[in-house]
């Protein structure tokens, strides 16, 4: 049986995290035959305990981690939860006022005032006097 067969990856000898998940699911089907599952993929049994042992610690870290279904993982230290709560409010400052000067540009383009204010809606950039 060659290493494809058994599903192991050329280079180190190992079977692969795939292999090691379908060997998993392969032993805990009812009335499987560990001992043939295990001499068909060549390894011994404290080699499934271990895979078996990190199964269930991936799941639970898995379940563990999600909130609410909103896609967001893991806890949130709350220094970093602060930190990002200041950068968002200094984004928000920003854009608000991004918007005020944008609107008193497109006023001051509709009124048709020469200087600065044309210069900068024409340049993209307020000219420095």
């Amino acid at each position: 049986m060659g290493w494809e067969e058994r599903g192991m990856d050329q280079s180190k000898g190992r079977l692969t995290a795939r292999r090691k998940f379908e060997l998993y699911v392969e032993t805990r089907a009812p009335g499987a035959n560990v001992g043939e599952i295990l001499r068909r993929y060549g390894v011994h049994l404290d080699t499934l305990r271990r895979i078996e042992a990190a199964v269930e610690r991936a799941s639970v870290g898995a379940l563990k981690t999600h909130r609410n279904g909103n896609g967001l993982r893991g806890p949130v230290d709350p220094t970093e939860h602060a930190a990002l709560q200041e950068n968002l409010t200094r984004t928000e400052r920003a854009l608000g006022q991004l918007l005020v000067e944008y609107s008193l540009l497109k006023k001051s383009e509709r009124s048709g005032l020469p200087g600065r204010w044309q210069a900068f809606m024409s340049t993209g950039r307020l000219a420095r006097s």
